[in-house]
């Protein structure tokens, strides 16, 4: 199909070839190169081009699948990493059920938790200090400003309602800040 287009697109070869070794001939005849040497040209040509059409093509389709399997799969990673810890939870529910000791389910689920920010860490994931930090709109939102304590708060976070966090240098949600005035 793509052929069939490509020619049809394509003046007709065998006009080009005579009208150019005609335009040839008149202006010097010793230089003159033989029709069928010309059409062996084009024809080799037109062979390169469509070769490479379909070559680009193919690159086409090919990158466009791998695209859509890297979004389709693209948090298997960060997922499998997470399946420990979800096991760990799942432990600790079922202790929560048969154990009436606080402390322990308290430190249990203190170390659950130390294991996930661990795990988010080994993928990339880190929070955004944030408190004492200049107010900086490339990492911080601020919701209040509050009067500042003493004078070198001011412009300053002096409270973080919700921590921020990067992925890779990149900020995934800016922390919620208080501003002192």
């Amino acid at each position: 199909m793509q052929e069939a287009q490509t020619e049809q697109e394509m003046p007709d070869v065998k006009e080009t070839v005579e009208s150019v070794a005609t335009e040839d001939q008149d202006t010097t005849k010793d230089e003159a190169i033989p029709i069928e040497e010309l059409e062996a040209q084009v024809a080799e040509l037109k062979d390169k081009y469509l070769r490479q059409v379909a070559e680009f093509d193919n690159y086409r389709k090919r990158t466009l699948k791998e695209k859509t399997e890297l979004i389709l799969n693209g948090g298997e990673k960060v997922l499998t990493a997470l399946l420990p810890v979800l096991d760990d939870f799942e432990r600790a529910q079922e202790s929560f059920k048969k154990s009436s000791d606080v402390e322990a389910l308290r430190e249990g689920v203190t170390l659950i938790f130390e294991k996930l920010v661990k795990t988010l860490e080994s993928q990339g994931l880190k929070p955004i200090d944030a408190v004492g930090q200049d107010f900086n709109t490339d990492f911080h939102e601020a919701i209040a400003m509050i009067p500042a304590p003493n004078d070198d708060d001011k412009g300053k976070v002096i409270d973080c309602i919700q921590t921020g966090y990067m992925l890779n240098e990149k900020v995934i949600r800016h922390a919620k800040v208080a501003i002192g005035q």
